[in-house]
């Protein structure tokens, strides 16, 4: 069974309401819902994941699935596993974290991690990477990092430029961006939110990084086609404002 929950939270730090941000009169969050119909998945096993009346509100207006979830929650990992207990899923049952300000993921995306994560049981959690496309990039403290090995096995992520290739410094080869889309079982879900925050986690803002520090597995699809940066100022926002006015633009997202 394959369930998406999109968290949607209000108090972001560098840009309160993010998720009521209109794109052509819609809100952030409904045009997530709209990438995740796209990928297959049907609307009944999507929830939106909520700590705001207003919020909530809109996503009823708009008769999309949503949840009141608690406010203090640290992570969206952790407003994710509110939602699978509530609805008391199995637990066996795939659970796909969406985040709720990349209104481009593409739907391919989404559906290439899904895929992974039926194929490749072995892995406890899984997410997506895409190829680094310039040095400003790689060493861009913003754009997150994955280090992979074979078979597609996330060793770490990390803001730091990495993996270094000694014979080629100023190389991109090999070198992967995090994409912010996560699959876990609700087993590994719930023990996951039961365990402290790790060191590394701490150091470098990461909250995958718990995952790895405590011995999860986490594999990683790469994909063809990523989304733009997600939202996290306003002057992102104001990007993606052009962007979505640039119908060329749009395609390598569709």
């Amino acid at each position: 069974m394959i369930k998406v929950v999109i968290p949607a939270r209000f108090g972001s730090s560098r840009l309160p309401g993010k998720p009521l941000l209109e794109l052509k009169g819609k809100p952030l969050f409904w045009h997530v819902v709209q990438r995740v119909l796209e990928s297959g998945v049907c609307l009944e096993d999507i929830i939106i994941a909520t700590d705001d009346n207003r919020i909530f509100e809109v996503a009823k207006q708009l008769s999309l699935p949503v949840l009141m979830t608690n406010n203090q929650h640290e992570s969206g990992t952790d407003r994710v596993n509110e939602v699978a207990k509530h609805f008391g899923w199995e637990s066996d049952t795939i659970v796909v974290n969406v985040q709720g300000d990349e209104p481009l993921i593409p739907p391919s995306a989404i559906a290439s991690v899904i895929a992974f994560a039926v194929k490749n049981k072995n892995y406890e959690i899984t997410t997506a990477v895409s190829t680094i496309e310039s040095m400003i990039d790689l060493n861009n403290p913003n754009i997150v990092k994955a280090i992979v090995a074979e078979n597609g096995r996330a060793l770490y992520f990390t803001r730091c430029a990495a993996p270094f290739n000694r014979d080629e410094p100023d190389t991109i080869l090999n070198c992967f961006r995090h994409i912010g889309i996560y699959t876990y079982r609700c087993n590994v879900l719930n023990k996951l939110c039961s365990l402290a925050p790790a060191k590394l986690e701490k150091i470098e803002k990461l909250e995958q990084l718990r995952a790895l520090s405590h011995g999860y597995s986490i594999g990683a699809t790469v994909l063809n086609n990523a989304p733009p940066h997600g939202i996290d100022t306003f002057e992102d926002y104001k990007d993606l404002l052009k962007l979505m006015e640039d119908e060329d633009g749009l395609k390598k997202y569709r």
